[in-house]
């Protein structure tokens, strides 16, 4: 196909045809690429603020609950964490179902411990901790299969210590003269803490925590949410609490805002292992019980033994 090409003045038109050389297109104009490489990052930028608000609204009614159940204490306290123990046992024993363990016997050892804390102390949840390897052994022995049975036994009792032994030690610190504030705080500690190190790592993360295990995770935001952690623990002991003094409650909540990011990293390292995501689809989009306590886990156990040592 030839087209006529519009001559100088004066001149009659040329008809081009296809062996002339092609015209070049006009550049870009600058603006036009600038306004291109800013739609990314809004779109960036509105994903994670919808992140946010979704970390929000599911924040929302977790901390009615825990309120609620440490405001009450005693046998509502743990019977709600023992709840909660259930849940996220059952989704550590859904992800390593293969290896087929023996979940009554987890969920029977996890209730006497949360008893045992409740109504006798450490040397009675000590008594129930060793006494919870007979009974796996006897649950596992009455199954019809006994595939895996060593894997299975060995499961079970990672679920006891992990999740049923400091579900144990929150009904203890409850137990505590002042434990109801005691418990608030650690809590607090710990989830302004996970928060700090979020926000922290968006803004600041240069430098790769465990690539291996959580690549997403910044030696700034670690650092950025031991910070918050330490600072929000005595900021509400100091300002709610009249029997805090200002140094126990930054000792204690510096020992809970170290605690925290371990159990992140080792709940991160077994699902790194198991190759998946979250725990469980408990809270939607925003994963399972245990993806949102795995802090907790650690922090509840190291501030039970920070409290007594200071306190």
């Amino acid at each position: 196909m030839s087209y006529f090409e519009d001559p100088p003045d004066g001149e009659e038109p040329r008809r081009r045809t296809r062996s002339d050389p092609p015209q070049r297109r006009p550049a870009p104009r600058p603006d036009r690429e600038r306004r291109a490489g800013r739609r990314p990052e809004r779109k960036k930028r509105r994903r994670q603020g919808s992140e946010t608000r979704a970390r929000v609204l599911t924040a929302i009614p977790a901390i009615l609950f825990a309120v609620v159940i440490i405001a009450y204490g005693g046998e509502i306290f743990a019977a709600g964490l023992f709840g909660l123990g259930v849940l996220a046992m059952h989704e550590l024993y859904t992800l390593m179902r293969r290896v087929r363990p023996i979940d009554l016997a987890g969920f029977i050892a996890m209730l006497g411990l949360v008893l045992a804390a409740l109504y006798g102390g450490p040397q009675v949840m000590l008594i129930v901790l060793l006494a919870s390897f007979p009974l796996v052994f006897a649950l596992a022995v009455i199954r019809p299969r006994r595939e895996n049975v060593s894997w299975g036994i060995a499961v079970t009792l990672f679920g006891v210590l992990w999740i049923g032994l400091p579900i144990a030690h929150a009904v203890l610190i409850r137990e505590l003269p002042n434990g109801g504030g005691l418990m608030l705080d650690i809590l607090i500690g710990t989830f302004i803490g996970d928060t700090c190190a979020y926000f922290g790592g968006r803004a600041w993360g240069r430098r790769r925590l465990a690539p291996l295990i959580s690549p997403n995770k910044s030696l700034e935001g670690l650092l950025a949410g031991i910070a918050g952690g330490t600072l929000a623990f005595w900021g509400f002991a100091v300002a709610y609490q009249d029997w805090f003094s200002g140094t126990d409650a930054l000792i204690i909540g510096l020992c809970v805002a170290l605690a925290a990011p371990v159990g992140d990293l080792f709940e991160s390292m077994v699902k790194r292992d198991l190759e998946t995501k979250d725990t469980g689809s408990f809270f939607g989009a925003h994963g399972g019980v245990l993806d949102r306590i795995d802090a907790a886990l650690f922090s509840v156990v190291v501030g039970y033994y920070a409290a007594l040592l200071v306190l």
